[in-house]
This record gives C-alpha cells, sequence and structure tokens, in this order.
C-alpha cells in the first residue's frame, strides 16, 4: 500500500502523524510526506522520505501578509461554548469566513493543491492521510478519487463548528445560504473540471473517516466514522539531559509554553516570565522550558526554577506532578498520556476548549489568561500538585488513553478502508492519471 501523509509546514503538526507514518512504514508499506518546502529539513529528521510542494517557505510571513497579527482573529473564533449550544447564525458564518479566508486557502494555496494533485496522479497513493488544516490532501483524494482520512490533533472544532453552522444555514431562506467553504472547495475543484455536488464537499470537508488520538472523555461528538487511536507522543530529535535521570528532591512542576507560538508567531500566546517570580516560595521544582527570547534575565528568577531551552515533554513529564501551558496540542496530550494534572492557561484556537474539557474531567484547572496574575498562578499550582482528586482524574484520563488501538493496529483498519469498492463517480480516469 502507498500512503501519501500531508501536512501544511507546520513543525507540531507534522509531529502528531510521525507514529502513525512510522507504523504504517513498520507494517511494510510506502509512505511520502507531501508538504511546503519549509517542512522538508523537519519530515527528512523524523526518518521519513519528503516530498515537497508548493512554494510556500514561512507560516509567518504568509500569517503577516495575509491578516497582519493573527493573534486577534484566532481569539475570535470562540469554540468554548460548542459543545452545549449552537451559535447565532452571524457568528457562525463569521467563523466559516474567517477560518477559510485566514486560514484554509492560504495554507492550501493554488500552487501547493496543484502540487499535490500532480503527485497523486504520478505517484497513484492507496490512501491520502492529512491534517485538520490540509484541505489540498483531500482536495487531491477527491480529484483522483483516493480514499482518504484526516487526524485530529486536538478536539475536532472545526466539524463541530461546521455541523452547527450547517444545521444553521439550513433554515436560512434558500436565497440567503452563504457557505464560504463550500465556496471555496467549489471554486478549486471547478479548476479540475470538476463541479462538487454538497456531498462531495461535506466528504472533502470530513474525510472517509478521522482518526482521534484524544481519550473519549475528551472527544466532541461529530459524524461520520471516527477511528480512535492512541496518542503517542513525538517531539522531534531530542536529548535527555543529564538532570532528568535524577528523581525530584520536592515535587517537580513543568510551565511551558510549547514551540508552536514561538516558531509561528515570534512571540508567546500567555507571557509567563514576570509571573515566574511569585514562585519562589513553592515547595516544588518549577522547570520551565523558556529560551533567551522568552526572558529576560534568568539569573534574577527564584532559586527553585530551572530554566531549560528544551526538553522533550516525554521524558520529562513522568516525574512531574504538574503542569502549567498554554493548551497546545501535543503538549496537552503528552500530559493526558502521562496522567499528570494540568494547568491550562488556554488563549487562541482550541486551547480554551481543552482547558474547559480538562476541567471538567477533574483532571486540571482552567485558568483564563485574563485572569491570570501572580495569585491565581501560584494558587492553580498550588492546587494541582496537592489536589488528589486531580491526580485521581488525570490518572483516569490516563487509563482512558491506554485503552485506545496503537497506531500499529490503526493500520489494520487503514488497509481495509483501501480495499473497500469506491464510488464510481469518482473518476476511474484521474485515479489512473489520465488527462481528463
Amino acid at each position: 500500500m502507498r500512503v501519501l501523509i500531508t501536512c501544511f509546514a507546520h513543525n507540531t503538526h507534522y509531529h502528531n502523524l510521525v507514529p502513525l507514518a512510522w507504523a504504517l512504514r513498520a507494517a511494510g508499506h510506502e509512505v511520502r510526506v507531501a508538504s511546503q518546502p519549509a517542512l522538508t529539513e523537519v519530515v527528512n529528521g523524523s526518518g521519513l522520505t519528503a516530498d515537497p510542494v508548493g512554494d510556500l517557505d514561512s507560516i509567518t510571513e504568509l500569517m503577516t501578509r495575509i491578516a497582519g497579527d493573527p493573534t486577534p482573529y484566532q481569539r475570535g473564533l470562540d469554540f468554548v461554548e460548542t459543545r452545549h449550544q449552537p451559535f447565532g447564525w452571524e457568528h457562525a458564518l463569521g467563523q466559516q469566513t474567517m477560518m477559510t479566508a485566514l486560514s484554509f486557502a492560504p495554507l492550501n494555496g493554488d500552487t501547493t493543491i496543484d502540487d499535490l494533485v500532480d503527485l497523486a496522479r504520478s505517484w497513484r497513493p492507496d490512501l491520502i492521510v492529512w491534517e485538520p488544516f490540509t484541505y489540498a490532501g483531500a482536495i487531491a483524494a477527491h480529484v483522483t478519487g483516493t480514499p482518504h482520512a484526516r487526524v485530529l490533533w486536538g478536539p475536532d472544532v472545526i466539524l463541530n463548528a461546521r455541523a452547527q453552522f450547517l444545521d444553521l444555514m439550513a433554515r436560512r431562506p434558500a436565497e440567503l445560504r452563504e457557505d464560504p467553504m463550500a465556496e471555496w472547495l467549489t471554486w478549486t475543484l471547478e479548476r479540475f473540471g470538476i463541479t462538487p455536488d454538497a456531498a462531495a464537499i461535506e466528504n472533502i470537508v470530513t474525510g472517509d473517516l478521522t482518526i482521534d488520538p484524544a481519550p473519549a472523555s475528551l472527544r466532541l461528538p461529530v459524524g461520520g466514522e471516527v477511528l480512535p487511536m492512541r496518542y503517542v507522543p513525538y517531539n522531534g530529535p531530542s536529548v535527555v539531559p543529564d538532570w532528568l535521570r535524577t528523581p525530584p528532591a520536592r515535587p517537580r512542576v513543568c510551565l511551558t509554553l510549547g514551540v508552536s507560538a514561538r516558531e509561528t508567531f515570534g512571540r508567546d500566546a500567555v507571557p509567563f516570565e514576570d509571573l515566574l517570580h511569585a514562585l519562589g516560595d513553592i515547595d516544588a521544582e518549577i522547570v520551565a522550558t523558556l529560551d533567551a527570547s522568552q526572558l529576560t534575565d534568568r539569573d534574577a528568577l527564584p532559586g527553585n526554577i530551572r530554566v531549560v531551552d528544551f526538553v522533550p515533554l516525554d521524558a520529562l513529564l513522568p516525574s512531574c506532578a504538574a503542569i502549567v501551558h498554554h493548551g497546545g496540542a501535543g503538549t496537552c496530550s503528552t500530559a493526558t498520556l502521562h496522567g499528570v494534572p494540568q494547568v491550562v492557561v488556554g488563549a487562541l484556537w482550541d486551547a480554551p476548549l481543552k482547558a474547559r474539557l480538562h476541567a471538567e474531567a477533574g483532571a486540571g484547572i482552567e485558568l483564563p489568561p485574563d485572569k491570570l496574575d501572580a495569585a491565581t498562578l501560584r494558587a492553580a499550582i498550588v492546587r494541582a500538585v496537592g489536589d488528589p482528586a486531580l491526580a485521581a482524574g488525570a490518572r483516569r484520563l490516563r487509563a482512558e488513553a491506554l485503552a485506545d488501538p496503537s497506531p500499529a493496529a490503526v493500520v489494520t483498519r487503514l488497509e481495509q478502508l483501501t480495499a473497500a469498492p469506491r464510488d464510481p463517480s469518482r473518476s476511474a480516469s484521474l485515479r489512473r492519471g489520465e488527462p481528463q
């Protein structure tokens, strides 16, 4: 089986795909990774074969050129309430417009889509796997009639928001039913001589199935086939530091902002430096993963704070009693896998929702950025370290995570997907790579 894995040029989104790619390779399948050239070195560093597409060199430059500072629009994408009740039409339409115009369309530019379709026609994969922003993979799958699967890295806010949007749209008069996502996909497919119907649009949006690495308690109720998969951390090439081999003399707390905001926006969504000075009297070792750009004077910090530029969380978290973080996908999932109580200061995209989900599961503390100060941070850390109920909740989520099928087990279902009969309306000539 040939498997084409697709991801736009963002390290942390790609890292989530690596364990499944390894599982496919270990099962004897051919795997290639298609992304913009900026990701090539990262793909090669993971031991996989890169097949560059498009001409995007910098996500930072792209987003800044399109939207200026992207932080305000991300904060406007309110996903926290998606579990409880639908939004009003204006909010839902604005949400779909922003996601399509400022994320999906630019991250899947015409050159990327064209190159990916050409690659799918020439290499003829049996399966295309894509992460939730990389609709170029789903488009190439539709054009070539290839089975395709999404792999989530967090709560499925994209499909959840779209399901609510479609429900609201269906209640509108026919002449007032705007759908920015469908319009963009229709324009794109028409360049390949295809006029999609509503079912085709939704298949591109949802994939033939969705692979979800979150424990059941943290999943959103979305439609379609959902295939659970145990989360397996991948931090990129890394080295375990000598100090981590010695068990801590007192409770250890990890404080991290991840690498996503640092690499994408050049700054943090949540500034912690000023607050570190208030943690000196906590009876705990605070391991803060901050680099020189995030600190002005590390020598002035209290003695119980150990500052490290980077340490693989998969190696660090087994020794931790708690973690404070920004709600990043890899950070949150790795902490959940290791059963560590979490203080989530969620600011962007789905991070506020993840903070609430962990709080509702009794495994974490939701600390909104506008409530963050020295006193609230200190109180949250003290509680996270000492509250037996939070520790028990974190252990429950860990048990759920470990009960899900491994990536190796998921490969079997993907093999079945490629063996299933295909819809004859999906062009056989395109599947063979013949001209239209």
